[in-house]
């Protein structure tokens, strides 16, 4: 293969690169938006290659901040697709390595270029060094669930209206890591189970489960919303114990919003504070 690309942004050209070999492929080195880059074009792609991603931490953790790249990234991690482990030292290029070739990713401006080398020798030894740093290296803990397996329980724990309203919800948003840039996972939870009348108890033990996150983090996380009036809560006698908290939408603004546009409606009223 001789080929030198040239595309649009990294994830074309790493497209590009798959699609010209086969079985196992390093990454070495990307940065955190070429991750994520990465991630949806494994995604996308039907018959996508097995990838060892070699990275830094920073840049590791800084794309699974964004839950719809590390949902994803979980999906990939489940079927085998994508592996990740942190490099100590990192070199200075980005490159891919397959069996014959080596791509170095270089950005210039408005597009980017896959500039490979196919030298049978020189290939073997980047390949033989990358194979060896991953054995030396540690896998890199994801603890995000898989995507798809949230979507599934969802359904079946709190219901079909629920999970649609949370894709809805979930599709709507660019990135989703709260603290102003997008919404994060919990409160995105939150706020479909409110739109739905789902009670706290049944959201967060759903959440634990799966793994998304703590019952703790779900009660602080409502606290905070109820704060700003963007969920309100009636409670729900039982027969033994405290009544169960049902969650509901702030207002009738909200109430009437359709799923896509409630994120942005709860963006913009975070981001201005709470109402006087």
């Amino acid at each position: 293969m001789n080929t030198t690309f040239l595309e649009d942004d990294v994830g074309a050209v790493l497209s590009a690169a798959f699609g010209e070999v086969d079985g196992e492929v390093y990454v070495v080195n990307p940065i955190a938006d070429s991750i994520s880059d990465l991630v949806f074009r494994l995604h996308g792609n039907e018959d996508p290659p097995t990838v060892r991603l070699l990275a830094a931490k920073e840049p590791i953790k800084a794309a699974v901040a964004d839950f719809i790249v590390a949902g994803h990234i979980a999906d990939l991690v489940a079927a085998e697709t994508l592996s990740i482990h942190v490099l100590d030292e990192t070199p200075k290029a980005s490159l891919v390595v397959a069996d014959d070739t080596v791509v170095s990713l270089v950005e210039g401006g408005d597009s980017v270029g896959g500039l490979t080398a196919t030298d049978e020798a020189f290939v073997t030894e980047v390949r033989d060094n990358y194979e060896q740093e991953w054995r030396a290296s540690d896998a890199f803990t994801l603890r995000t669930p898989p995507l798809s397996r949230v979507r599934e329980t969802l359904a079946a724990d709190l219901g079909e209206g629920t999970a649609a309203d949370f894709d809805a919800v979930l599709d709507s948003l660019s990135v989703a890591k709260g603290d102003g840039d997008g919404l994060d996972e919990v409160t995105i939870t939150l706020l479909v189970a409110a739109r739905n009348g789902e009670l706290l108890y049944d959201v967060s033990k759903w959440g634990e489960d799966v793994g998304l996150a703590s019952k703790a983090t779900f009660s602080r996380k409502k606290t905070q919303l109820e704060d700003a009036g963007l969920i309100d809560t009636e409670k729900v006698p039982i027969d033994v114990g405290r009544p169960r908290l049902r969650l509901r939408l702030g207002d009738d603004e909200l109430a009437a919003a359709d799923s896509a546009d409630l994120a942005a409606l709860v963006g913009d009223r975070l981001a201005s504070g709470p109402s006087s």
